[in-house]
């Protein structure tokens, strides 16, 4: 008896943080989905958690794992954000390809990792780097110009074959706004001139 009156008991302690918890994640997706179409302010608020994330590291001159582990994540999301969602290499017939020549149908540039989730788990990912700075336990004692060397050479060799797959498949992972039609160009006539 003693064992379902504690269980009764647990089960009442938690049913307010259940439902404390699912009113705010309610709260906090409406609030994600208000801050979708504005993209710039989205992204200046990134880059202020950047910047106090770095000025702590500075500040602290530690943690060097947990940065190196962040620019790691951070270059993987960047792959995905400029990486088509089909992939020409693996999956030549299935899905929408791309267009290699001038004359074929415009197809839109579908990302493999949209810009709203690569906003967001960027985003993400610095404010848990932000709070692994608060635990000592995270601060492993490593000579950080290694790491950093070689996240630079990672980032360049990635960069290249991610270029290179760019220039191979003919795409451009950016929209520089919206094309326009020009119609045909009419060329005055120099008529007078070709008489000479």
């Amino acid at each position: 008896m003693e064992g379902t009156g504690g269980s009764s008991a647990s089960a009442a302690t938690a049913a307010p943080v259940n439902q404390w918890w699912q009113e705010f994640s309610k709260l906090f997706q409406y609030y994600l989905d208000k801050s979708t179409p504005h993209s710039t302010y989205r992204w200046i608020g990134t880059v202020v958690i950047a910047s106090i994330y770095v000025l702590r590291v500075f500040y602290i001159q530690g943690f060097y794992i947990v940065s190196y582990g962040l620019g790691i994540y951070m270059l993987n999301l960047l792959i995905g954000f400029l990486s088509p969602l089909v992939d020409p290499e693996l999956e030549p017939s299935d899905g929408p390809l791309l267009p290699t020549k001038g004359s074929d149908e415009f197809k839109p540039f579908i990302r493999r990792l949209p810009e709203f989730k690569f906003w967001y788990s960027f985003t993400k990912a610095f404010c848990i780097a932000f709070l692994m700075t608060f635990f000592s336990v995270f601060d492993v004692p490593v000579f950080w110009p290694i790491l950093l060397c070689y996240w630079v050479v990672l980032f360049v060799l990635t960069m290249r074959r991610q270029i290179a797959h760019m220039i191979k498949y003919r795409y451009i992972p950016f929209s520089l706004g919206k094309q326009k039609y020009g119609g045909k160009k009419s060329y005055p006539s120099s008529s007078g001139s070709r008489a000479d």
